[in-house]
């Protein structure tokens, strides 16, 4: 039996998204819903918010807005709260991620060990999340300060605030440098790089540049006995395909099965499922 989700993309069409976060709804921007809406406007107008990007990016309330509110989605809990960029704290898109992590590494358990996984670009911890929930020891890395504060938050709502976990603000290049030199291996590497993102001193990430780089430091930093590496985009551009080659590439010689797709946002069996990015995953063993 399913269990309980408090996130559904209710329509999307006319280049905007309507989704339900638990008791509030939004209406929000998005670019490659260019069909027609399924639902009338009169629904679309009982959302409780509305966020524009013309004449400057803002919120327009219709009914109260929380400051901040927590939902269940993917198995997990996480605080949400509305961003100056539209955005909540969550991708509810990569629901699939986060059970295909949990899953492949439960399965890869080993007696007296644990797993070890590194999430870069981290945001608000739902990979995190997922890894710790399997058993794993996991380093996460974000360059915002706030957003790691975020994700501890969100690790507190599922009980796993005590689990081990190292909270780190850095830039992913200089510390992925600092890994290597270290000799620091990790069984599962899970990254979700921006297509645009500034580190804490000013370090310019840019993914036509920067990716490949990103790539050949995670490959050098996989166990001998590695367990997962899961990439995903939400680049305009960057395809399935794109991203399962840049993969492929990165992990030549190795005994990869690759598996790539688009990250979908689901909810209403009346709702077209919307494509909000790609992944590439390679499972080891």
């Amino acid at each position: 039996m399913d269990e309980p989700d408090d996130y559904a993309l209710l329509d999307s069409g006319g280049g905007r998204k309507l989704e339900k976060f638990g008791p509030v709804t939004l209406d929000r921007p998005c670019a490659q819903a260019v069909w027609t809406p399924r639902r009338p406007e009169s629904e679309w107008r009982q959302a409780h918010a509305v966020f524009e990007r013309e004449d400057g990016q803002r919120w327009r309330t219709r009914a109260p807005l929380p400051k901040e509110w927590v939902i269940r989605t993917g198995g997990l809990r996480f605080k949400l709260s509305g961003t100056d960029f539209g955005h909540l704290g969550i991708f509810p898109e990569q629901r699939p991620a986060w059970r295909r992590i949990t899953e492949q590494l439960a399965a890869a358990r080993r007696p007296g060990a644990r797993l070890s996984a590194l999430n870069l670009f981290a945001y608000s911890g739902g990979a995190t999340l997922a890894a710790a929930r399997a058993g794993a020891e996991v380093c996460h890395l974000d360059a915002s300060r706030g957003m790691v504060a975020w994700a501890r938050e969100n690790a507190a709502l599922n009980g796993l605030a005590a689990a081990p976990i190292r909270w780190l603000v850095d830039d992913a290049h200089k510390f992925l440098g600092r890994e290597t030199r270290r000799e620091r291996r990790y069984d599962a590497i899970i990254l979700d790089p921006p297509t645009f993102g500034r580190g804490q001193r000013g370090e310019l990430y840019k993914i036509e540049q920067d990716l490949p780089e990103t790539l050949a430091h995670c490959r050098a930093l996989l166990s001998d006995r590695p367990v997962l590496m899961l990439l995903s985009a939400h680049t305009p551009g960057y395809s399935p395909i794109v991203l399962r080659n840049l993969l492929d590439q990165a992990l030549h010689g190795l005994p990869a099965r690759l598996e790539c797709g688009e990250m979908l946002l689901t909810g209403d069996r009346a709702a077209y499922p919307l494509p909000s990015g790609a992944f590439a995953a390679a499972a080891f063993g």
